[in-house]
């Protein structure tokens, strides 16, 4: 499941919440209930702001063919269409 990062308007606090990608919060509430904890003394109905983020890095060592294919170092890919 992937993890988004939500911004609360109301202490400007960034939270990590995990959910389906269909799903998107839109309070402070929402995002208290995803993460099992209270609202405190914030306002339940306050709004929260989903965060871009660049995504998950890979490191090439954790990949089963680490190098890169040979269109990107200037060798030119066999049939003339891997995608990159």
């Amino acid at each position: 499941m992937p993890s988004y990062d939500y911004r609360c308007e109301a202490d400007q606090q960034v939270y990590e919440v995990s959910h389906s990608m269909s799903q998107r919060l839109g309070t402070w509430g929402e995002l208290c209930e995803m993460l099992g904890m209270t609202p405190g003394e914030i306002d339940p109905a306050s709004k929260v702001t989903r965060l871009i983020s660049g995504g998950g890095v890979v490191k090439s060592s954790a990949l089963k063919n680490p190098e890169a294919p040979p269109c990107m170092t200037g060798g030119g890919c066999s049939g003339g269409g891997c995608g990159i």
